[in-house]
């Protein structure tokens, strides 16, 4: 499914599968992995139960130094670092989600716009690599 914000596609793989091979693809990219948060163990904490979902965090430096440098443009931090979304849904399936970033970066500095639309690209590039169809 796409639509203007959100992308999701079918991973072959369960959600510890995808999750590894989503990291190891980005880690080979040069990609850095700051953090993964498992929201499934962190609401179960909380007495909540919910079905798997983890939340990458990748960053690439080439693409946010290019994004911060400037102060007018430091405000795309919010957009950062890049984050690809990994759950099941109640059809046993798991899904991959990553925001469009490049729909949502209309407007910004053609520097900072570049920088996204290569982040996004690359993004893209890292999931296809691990789920194949996009």
């Amino acid at each position: 499914m796409t639509n203007q914000i959100f992308i999701e596609q079918v991973s072959p793989f369960d959600v510890p599968a995808t999750v590894e091979k989503l990291i190891a693809s980005a880690i080979q990219r040069e990609w850095q992995n700051p953090a993964t948060h498992n929201l499934q163990q962190s609401l179960a904490k909380s007495g909540k139960e919910v079905r798997p979902v983890q939340v990458i965090e990748i960053c690439k430096p080439k693409y946010s130094g290019a994004m911060l440098e400037k102060s007018d443009e430091r405000i795309v931090s919010v957009m950062m670092p890049c984050r690809i979304s990994v759950y099941e849904k109640e059809d046993r399936k798991t899904y991959v989600a990553l925001l469009n970033m490049e729909a949502m970066a209309s407007g910004l500095p053609a520097a900072t716009l570049d920088a996204v639309s290569g982040a996004s690209d690359e993004v893209i590039e890292i999931v296809k690599s691990v789920i194949g169809a996009f």
